[in-house]
């Protein structure tokens, strides 16, 4: 047996399922988890002391590599100065500082633990500023596990949502209405239904939980005119695309400017961080300014904050954007051309420094078409891969990331594996 093998089921004796967030549980791929020992730049080590190329990087924070020494040099001088505090501290000020700088829709902003976190207390504050209940999300995108946010779409568009989980009582997800992804018409119909009732629409504006889809320009346009129209609180959701696609996120990719806007990943560094904030006259009604509560112990958290900043100030050095966008681009370009010799029906899309890799013939523009991908083959090539040391996300339907440190070296290595993948796919 091997090591992995043996930590996994040990695992399963106390942890449910072996893992603590479900898709590190290769359920969708199957096989064994790698347990991860050590990372630096752009690779990690499971166990055995097996190298692999990531391509998650802790699902997106790692925009820099692991263990830059600057962030660690600006973590053990803060941890030198204790861990925790739960009194304010001035680091938390310089991030927010630099969170309003860097997003120039923030104007104040609330710092938090987890992006299930920010988009559970920004939907809260849209329904507390708005006096409203309803709120509409698109199918596919992901915003954490708050009830309020596990919920399908119904059985018809103007039907009430159903939950996707168990424990979420049917009394919350009636208050939620999923609209599919990109569609403009399916939003014009729900306004026109209810837009009276609705406090809030929420996004991916790059959504990264159903693989890499784009929104298209017509639809985040089409959504900020129905908001203004009607009063409701446009969300972007940007805990993972933010400080990926670009220094100003989606918002400014698009040219458009959300009412509140949730950030995670990139932010803590790596460490457990998040925030949401937008709009000042909306972000008055939290408390102590209020009468919409939202707390957090560890909120602020200086370790984190510490992590967080110094990877701010990193990712605006000159030409650090331009980088990350060429090095992406050459990773779905040359794994495209890999796929064409290798006649595999394939596709590939990036953003900044967000991938998606899609096993057939066009980039998806939706859930539904998502789902038209031929998982038996991104399974068989998932671990292809992952056997000749490249870890890609475990998951048809998650995105890719790239850090700093994938230089062409990695990139050419990555190339040279995909080729034989695609080769034996195609066999």
């Amino acid at each position: 047996m091997s090591k992995n093998q043996a930590l996994f089921e040990r695992a399963q004796r106390t942890i449910p399922g072996g893992v603590n967030s479900p898709v590190r549980a290769f359920r969708s791929v199957g096989g064994t988890p790698r347990f991860i020992e050590r990372a630096q730049g752009p690779y990690f080590w499971d166990a055995e002391g097996k190298r692999y190329i990531d391509y998650i990087g802790s699902w997106g924070p790692m925009i820099v590599g692991h263990v830059h020494p600057e962030v660690l040099d600006a973590v053990q001088r803060v941890l030198a100065n204790g861990f925790s505090v739960g009194a304010p501290t001035e680091a938390e000020i310089e991030i927010a500082e630099e969170i309003c700088k860097l997003v120039p829709s923030i104007e104040q902003v609330r710092m938090v633990s987890s992006g299930t976190e920010a988009t559970m207390s920004a939907l809260r504050l849209a329904r507390g500023f708005t006096n409203r209940s309803r709120i509409i999300k698109f199918e596919g995108c992901y915003h954490g596990h708050a009830d309020s946010l596990l919920v399908k779409a119904g059985s018809g568009l103007l039907t009430f949502g159903n939950p996707t989980s168990a424990g979420v009582p049917t009394d919350i997800a009636k208050h939620t209405t999923v609209l599919e992804y990109n569609n403009v018409e399916q939003l014009n119909e729900a306004f026109k239904a209810f837009g009276n009732e609705i406090a809030s629409v929420i996004v991916e504006p790059v959504a990264g939980n159903m693989n890499l889809v784009r929104a298209m320009p017509e639809f985040l346009n089409a959504l900020r005119e129905r908001c203004n129209e009607y009063g409701s609180v446009l969300i972007f959701d940007e805990v993972m695309c933010g400080f990926r696609v670009a220094l100003g996120g989606a918002q400014q990719v698009y040219g458009i400017k959300p009412d509140l806007t949730c950030l995670g990943k990139v932010i803590g560094g790596g460490m457990p961080a998040a925030a949401f904030g937008g709009r000042s006259d909306i972000m008055a009604h939290l408390v102590p300014l209020g009468g919409v509560y939202q707390a957090g112990t560890l909120s602020g958290n200086p370790i984190a904050v510490a992590a967080g900043l110094k990877t701010l100030q990193l990712i605006q050095r000159p030409g650090f954007y331009d980088d990350l966008a060429k090095q992406t681009r050459k990773l779905v370009d040359d794994l495209s051309a890999a796929a064409r010799d290798a006649k595999v029906p394939f596709s590939a899309d990036s953003i900044g420094g967000m991938f998606g890799l899609y096993f057939m013939n066009r980039v998806p523009e939706s859930f539904a078409q998502i789902q038209q991908g031929d998982t038996k083959r991104f399974n068989a090539f998932f671990h292809a891969m992952l056997d000749a040391g490249v870890y890609f996300a475990p998951s048809a339907f998650e995105a890719g990331f790239v850090s700093s440190a994938h230089d062409d070296v990695v990139i050419d290595e990555t190339l040279a594996t995909a080729r034989g993948a695609f080769a034996s796919l195609a066999a």
